[in-house]
């Protein structure tokens, strides 16, 4: 049910002459402060301009509030039914435009978010649909974060089915000590395996670091000025293996590593000279030789990447993964879709208006850092307006599929992509949800966030449209939109972090267990690798990554729900080098450290007899048992930070190792046809 009601679309100057004729007080049409706002119902309306004394708080949308000049204009509604209610800019006449507004409840002087937007829509245009309740008042206020012009917009009521019960609630917790201009990171910063916070600003970077027992502790470390700023996404990864993560900048016209020191307490800025207009950028290892590289999506041209050489250089690179001249790239995602233990990548594109630099993008990787375009044959290609993808094992068959979410409709909506294992994809939108989804959004990320063991998508219109376990989605609306998601109370469910503000999730009784990682022939935090866990459910999968939907950095830890299962049966972790760590029966509820190779499935095991290494511990020299049994290329000792600290004859049984320090050391076999083993020992 869509009513036109224009009550505000004369010009101000008709406007006046009508009250004047009318003999009404000037002052009824007002809405530049919340006391004075105008009524609406379901119809379209003008803002002639921004320019209302009262600007819109508390801030409800993203990038924070407006620090020049704030003014604001306001409306208010109160709907005679429950509804479902889109507020949009995203019209033809507004195209161009960049709009930003916030919903709120309460009363004026004490308002509560409760919905919001800024480019939910197409380009810098704003949507956001949420469910309002009969009776209660509603406050619609625009803001001039970007710009002051004039545009419609339109609030439209729909009824929909009772949506079924929240699994999960949320709670908002405020923490006034958040600041910096981009506040759209977690990730673990300090190696003590909890999710942190972090947030940028042309010369600092502020980490807010989360203690065991609760609560955070705030850092701030001051920087040179960034000629780049993370104006468009940022991700975070340690690309020099020195312990900690390092961070990306994705900039408007450039892009700029902030590095870590040697123990994560100042940064060192290195900024590209060559133009990108970047948009999703990602850390992973594109040559799969165990060192982080980046990539970057471009806009207006071809993608760009830097290849770490092994000792933390980054050199630039442009074209070979994805070449359109018109760039359109924006939501690259980095997942092994075809199960052979490298990472792919998918792109998301927008361009519109019939150019085929808006057509998706599926990469194959062929190993090597070798790629090839099989977006066709994949039935991957598609002119679907988008900015993000959002991938996972929706219906934990053990290969990932793939959520292309939709930023505008012009070309079509949201599609559910169904792997069918045989690297082709087939579209079954249809009947799962998806296909009645209004909510657009430039964000689509998935997590379990019920803990119910099948994956979820938060999206657009503050919604997660929860997985019911056959294919088929549910939404649920929230009283925040998209942001950094993570477990910021270390409760095993998952939190979203929007601005200032942790939305902490109240969980349920299902259990759980997340795995932080710590590669070692590997990049350190594992990026690329394969979980794998097993029980009454079959198998569910994750991959590890760095920079997921369009702009946030989320959690590196790798999160399951089980349910109301009791145990997992197995977890198999299979690593960027080929390493497969193997863990029977893994505690639930808890965080599992994984350290590549020290849970190996089993070294060799040759007419009945087992290739392994001992004592362990030993003291001054180790034992390979049967290694002249194995057609053995090399054989290595590295520390648990990744050092290879001896290089062994491929044929050498025993071993002095009474010049290594006390440790971890992990010994690692390849065999001449490319198969990897590995096993641990500790040095006293």
């Amino acid at each position: 049910m869509v009513a036109l009601f224009q009550i505000n679309y004369f010009s101000m100057k008709t406007k006046l002459n009508l009250l004047l004729i009318l003999g009404l007080p000037f002052g009824i049409f007002s809405q530049n402060t919340c006391s004075t706002a105008i009524p609406i119902t379901a119809g379209i309306y003008t803002v002639a301009v921004i320019d209302g004394s009262e600007a819109p708080t508390p801030i409800c949308a993203g990038n924070g509030p407006v620090t020049t000049n704030p003014a604001g204009e306001w409306y208010v509604y109160t709907p005679t039914d429950d509804y479902t209610v889109t507020v949009s800019t995203d019209l033809s006449i507004n195209a161009g435009g960049d709009t930003r507004f916030h919903v709120y409840t309460g009363t004026c002087g004490a308002l509560i978010c409760h919905a919001g937007d800024d480019d939910g829509g197409s380009g810098f245009l704003s949507v956001s649909t949420f469910s309002v309740i009969t009776g209660v008042t509603y406050y619609i206020a625009f803001d001039n974060k970007w710009s002051s012009n004039g545009f419609d917009f339109e609030l439209s009521e729909s009824f929909l089915p009772p949506p079924i019960p929240a699994p999960v609630t949320f709670t908002g917790n405020t923490i006034p000590s958040i600041s910096g201009t981009y506040q759209i990171a977690v990730a673990d910063m300090n190696n003590d395996y909890l999710d942190d916070i972090v947030t940028v600003s042309s010369s600092s970077i502020q980490i807010h670091y989360q203690q065991a027992g609760g609560g955070f502790t705030n850092t701030t470390v001051s920087t040179t000025d960034a000629d780049f700023p993370p104006s468009w996404s940022l991700a975070i990864g340690d690309f020099d293996k020195n312990g900690f993560n390092d961070i990306v900048y994705g900039g408007g016209s450039g892009v700029t590593f902030m590095r870590a020191n040697n123990d994560g307490t100042a940064y060192t800025e290195i900024s590209g000279s060559e133009y990108v207009f970047s948009q999703r950028s990602n850390f992973v290892d594109i040559n799969n030789d165990g060192h982080l590289d980046a990539f970057v999506c471009h806009d207006v041209q071809p993608n760009v990447y830097y290849i770490n050489d092994g000792f933390g250089n980054l050199t630039f690179h442009q074209g070979g993964l994805g070449d359109h001249p018109q760039g359109g790239n924006y939501g690259s995602i980095w997942i092994d879709y075809d199960n052979d233990g490298d990472q792919d990548l998918f792109i998301a594109k927008c361009r519109g208006g019939g150019s085929t630099a808006g057509i998706n993008e599926l990469h194959r990787n062929d190993g090597n850092g070798v790629f090839t375009d099989v977006s066709i044959a994949s039935n991957m290609s598609d002119m679907l307006q988008t900015w993000s993808s959002a991938w996972n094992d929706y219906d934990n068959d053990g290969f990932m599929d793939g959520l292309i979410g939709a930023s505008s409709t012009s070309d079509g909506s949201h599609k559910l992509m169904r792997n069918n294992g045989d690297g082709t994809f087939s579209d079954v939108t249809a009947g799962t949800g998806w296909e009645g989804n209004l909510s657009l959004s430039i964000e689509h990320v998935s997590y379990d966030f019920d803990n119910d063991g099948f994956a979820d998508v938060l999206g657009g219109g503050n919604k997660i449209m929860y997985n019911n376990g056959d294919m088929t989605f549910s939404p649920v609306v929230y009283s925040f939109s998209n942001g950094a998601i993570g477990d910021l109370n270390n409760d095993g469910f998952l939190d979203v972090q929007n601005g200032a503000t942790i939305h902490l999730n109240d969980g349920n009784d299902n259990n759980w267990i997340k795995i932080s990682m710590q590669g070692i022939q590997s990049n350190s935090n594992g990026i690329g690798a394969r979980v794998e866990i097993y029980g009454d459910w079959g198998i569910q999968i994750r991959d590890v990554q760095s920079g997921i939907g369009f702009r946030y950095m989320n959690t590196l830890n790798v999160h399951f729900g089980i349910g109301q299962a009791t145990e997992i049966d197995s977890m198999i972790i299979r690593w960027p080098s080929g390493v497969v760590d193997g863990v029977e029966n893994p505690t639930i509820n808890e965080t599992f450290h994984a350290v590549e190779g020290t849970h190996p499935l089993s070294l060799l095991s040759i007419d009945g007899e087992s290739i392994h290494i001992y004592p362990n511990p030993a003291v001054n020299e180790l034992t390979i048992e049967n290694l002249a049994k194995i057609d053995a290329s090399s054989v290595t000792i590295v520390s648990n930070l990744g050092e290879t600290v001896m290089e062994l004859n491929p044929t050498q049984k025993n071993v002095n190792i009474s010049k290594l320090e006390t440790g971890l050391y992990i010994v690692i076999i390849e065999t001449k046809n490319g198969a990897k083993y590995s096993e641990s020992f500790i040095k006293k």
